[in-house]
């Protein structure tokens, strides 16, 4: 479980990921690896979800589109604000809480139950900065994976519209343009830097401080995703009430 006081430890784990910084050679190295764990590894899956979604989307709103008054360019557009709203950046970022949450909380939790890093700190190396800053640094890159999850669920909605006859390519592409608003762009990738920031964080606490054997690190990659999920869900609400509610 979570309880408050998990509150306070997360922000001294922040606080100690920051200090004490690993060499530099060190981090590098390790950064790199993060990247192709976290980052290139997810591709395929943010990928293929992405398509799917855009797709399952423009066939939605084209077989709602009962009135022959409403102009079919409608379903690009709505499918372009659907995907660059809430499903690239929110609704991907739902699944790799799974994947990567997953992932770094049993890393990290391995590691506890063998006594790594205890054997970090007996060396005099700051284990949370070792472990967790690499993470974070690499999760930078996230609004990459998200940028390529728009443009393959406008793809798949794409392909699903006009392939499936619902509209022509001319009026997919006029519909898309249409009411273009960029700062819409802006909301998106500021989202996803802070999912990006929780994604890293929240099971690396997990993982960090937990206690016990194999069966725990199930336990702990299960309460990481289910909390990285809830801060994502309230944080992706305050953010939209901050920045398109004014």
């Amino acid at each position: 479980m979570f309880y408050i006081d998990d509150i306070g430890r997360y922000f001294l784990m922040l606080k100690g990921v920051f200090s004490r910084m690993t060499k530099g050679s060190v981090l590098r190295n390790l950064i790199l690896k993060e990247i192709d764990d976290l980052i290139m590894g997810s591709l395929g899956i943010t990928m293929f979800l992405a398509f799917f979604i855009g797709a399952v989307v423009a066939i939605q709103t084209a077989l709602n589109l009962t009135d022959p008054l409403i102009p079919k360019k409608l379903i690009a557009f709505a499918s372009r604000q659907s995907v660059i709203l809430e499903f690239a950046p929110t609704f991907i970022s739902v699944i790799m809480a799974g994947k990567v949450g997953s992932f770094i909380t049993s890393s990290i939790g391995t590691m506890r139950v063998t006594e790594q890093i205890d054997a970090l700190e007996v060396m005099g190396i700051n284990s949370l900065n070792y472990l967790v800053f690499p993470k974070i640094i690499a999760m930078l890159m996230y609004p990459f994976v998200i940028a390529i999850a728009m443009f393959t669920g406008i793809l798949g909605a794409y392909v699903a519209g006009v392939y499936g006859g619902f509209i022509s390519s001319s009026e997919f592409l006029t519909g898309l343009r249409e009411e273009f608003i960029p700062y819409h762009l802006v909301y998106a990738f500021l989202k996803t830097f802070l999912f990006s920031f929780l994604l890293a964080t929240i099971p690396s606490f997990h993982g960090y401080y937990m206690r016990g054997g194999a069966l725990e690190v199930g336990k702990a990659s299960t309460s990481a995703f289910v909390w990285t999920t809830v801060a994502i869900i309230i944080s992706n609400y305050i953010l939209t009430q901050l920045l398109l509610s004014a």
